[in-house]
């Protein structure tokens, strides 16, 4: 017998869809049935991202192969809203789940780190996070929807990590931008739940030196990196009705380290 899908009747948002964490979150979302709407600053990537996820008969898409891409800065603010526009208006309803996954680092330490490296990750990070979970949060009190709203932190954001003052202060904002959304959306239908990888294989670790990388996974509990389908399953769960009493919370993905 056939598990049933949980997410059958689900528009999901994703943004950074186009690679990484964001693109294998996309894949499990449309293999839990749900319709998704991938979004990454990089359009083409966007589109790939879609053309992984199947189509109409694609055993692992969603039934109705109802997947598209999307294109946004979600730093900027009337992108974020037109990005909801453009997705309400190619699925006729606001996306029930809503997952924020674009993120970028400009590593430096603290005393040489310029306040343009700093302005553009928080500005990605952690505006973009506010501008697209306002947004979506407007959209689905608006049509009087219940929804999952799940954003995309750090482990960095509780312990810190050298040479990332700009984006563990992010990650930091993330949280506690969640903590909030949860208390003031709840009475609403709406959940808010962040996620904390540690290190993660993807293209932004991929950008750490090796020795780096070989002393952070002597560190790791697991003894290896994780892989962004760790933290994709741990989404789609957020997502679902199975977490539907779960709001306000932070779901570490470490292997273990700095726990």
């Amino acid at each position: 017998m056939a598990t049933p899908l949980r997410l059958g009747s689900a528009l999901a948002l994703v943004t950074g869809a186009g690679s990484g964490i964001g693109r294998a979150v996309s894949v499990r979302l449309a293999r839990e049935g749900a319709a998704v709407a991938a979004c990454d600053l990089d359009g083409a990537a966007a589109r790939e991202t879609v053309r992984l996820l199947g189509g109409p008969g694609s055993e692992k898409g969603a039934p109705r192969g109802a997947h598209a891409a999307f294109q946004a800065d979600v730093s900027e603010a009337g992108a974020a809203r037109r990005l909801l526009e453009q997705v309400q208006a190619c699925f006729s309803r606001p996306p029930s789940v809503v997952v924020s996954c674009a993120g970028i680092t400009r590593d430096e330490f603290l005393l040489h780190m310029s306040e343009d490296d700093w302005d553009k990750v928080i500005a990605v990070n952690l505006k973009g996070i506010f501008l697209i979970t306002q947004a979506a949060a407007q959209a689905l009190v608006s049509s009087g929807c219940h929804g999952s709203i799940i954003n995309i932190s750090s482990i960095v954001g509780k312990v810190g990590n050298l040479g990332q003052t700009n984006y563990s202060a992010s990650k930091a904002g993330v949280i506690g931008l969640t903590h909030t959304v949860a208390r003031e959306l709840g009475r609403h239908g709406i959940r808010c739940n962040s996620v904390l990888p540690g290190f993660i294989a993807t293209p932004m670790t991929q950008k750490v030196p090796q020795k780096v990388l070989d002393k952070v996974t002597g560190m790791i509990p697991m003894g290896h990196l994780g892989n962004p389908e760790d933290v994709a399953d741990v989404v789609a769960f957020l997502a679902s009705d199975d977490s539907g009493y779960i709001t306000g919370a932070s779901v570490e993905v470490t292997g273990g380290l700095f726990m």
